[in-house]
């Protein structure tokens, strides 16, 4: 005890450095890519600054700048030019995402790993995760795993290197699984996000996918904010199914979650550093009411921290810079 013992020796210069517990590396980062089939240059999304819309034309160029600045993974979100009840612009051979993908993969090859965002909201016309009852209103979770099943076989034979279903309807996992495995793709991992909140905090993602809902809201099929154990009971059931790397969405607001599921599954845990995690930083270094970057890296390496061994975040390429 004091006065033999003091911690502050421990913290002065280089000897800081040693015994930091945590580290922060490039390797732990993914980038979001957003690719528009409606634009024909790039756009800012404003609720997200330094966060681009891409035209397909573009999409290889920022590949690249992603992966000559070590980043090792990209995941791509797209928005469709057609959208119906159906989501039936989700799995086309020819469809936006599975575009991205060939000319990603053309660009750069296997210096990125190229996971897809597998969900509807982007090619409904509702904006739900799902097929509608629009009698009842219900988003269907049953009708909705055969047309997930379409769209992870299309966006593998694309070139996608994991799939990642992001609509939190029951049973996905194996429906994935099943329509991967039977179509040769048995290779292919399942990152899932398996405990993926109702959350505020996807407000300006949606302004960037133009996947906001038309009627009611997604507090039926994502988890409610104030549940810890069933967040261990959506994770166990996504384990057992076949899920590969395991998703928490949001990251901040539910790092306890993170720090759970790492500890009772010890498997590969993935955070997402979603839009509005992002954009109150940058809204508040424009404001200079903080320092940008340490606020960044401080955000970035408590998710660590908490147990996440991927960290899915808008910041990737200003930390791979940071860390040069």
């Amino acid at each position: 005890m004091f006065p033999d013992v003091r911690l502050r020796r421990l913290r002065r210069g280089k000897i800081r450095n040693l015994v930091r517990e945590t580290t922060l590396s490039v390797d732990d980062l993914v980038q979001p890519i957003f690719v528009n089939e409606n634009l024909d240059s790039a756009v800012e999304i404003p609720s997200m600054p330094g966060i681009y819309n891409l035209p397909l034309s573009e999409v290889a160029k920022e590949a690249r700048e992603i992966a000559d600045l070590g980043i090792p993974a990209v995941i791509v979100f797209g928005v469709p030019v057609f959208k119906d009840a159906e989501g039936s612009s989700s799995y086309g051979e020819k469809d936006i995402v599975q575009e991205a993908v060939r000319r990603i993969k053309a660009e750069v090859g296997d210096e990125l790993v190229v996971i897809t965002d597998v969900c509807m909201c982007e090619y409904t016309s509702h904006g739900h995760c799902g097929i509608v009852n629009f009698e009842t209103k219900e988003i269907l979770n049953d009708p909705t795993l055969e047309v997930l099943g379409k769209i992870v076989v299309s966006h593998a034979k694309a070139g996608a290197d994991i799939v990642a279903p992001s609509c939190m309807m029951d049973g996905m996992v194996e429906a994935i699984r099943q329509a991967l495995d039977q179509n040769g793709f048995e290779n292919i991992p399942i990152m899932s996000y398996a405990a993926k909140f109702h959350s505020c905090f996807y407000g300006p993602f949606r302004d960037a996918a133009e996947s906001g809902y038309s009627f009611g809201d997604r507090s039926t099929y994502q988890m409610d904010p104030a549940n810890s154990n069933e967040a261990i009971r959506e994770v166990d059931l996504d384990v057992a199914e076949g899920a590969d790397i395991i998703i928490v969405k949001p990251a901040l607001p539910y790092l306890d979650i993170i720090y759970r599921v790492k500890m009772e599954f010890e498997m590969p845990t993935a955070a997402y550093n979603v839009s509005g995690e992002y954009s109150i930083i940058k809204a508040a270094a424009a404001n200079g009411w903080l320092d940008e970057k340490k606020a960044i890296y401080e955000s970035l390496i408590s998710i660590k921290r908490a147990g996440a061994d991927i960290i899915i975040t808008y910041f990737a390429k200003d930390v791979a810079r940071m860390l040069k």
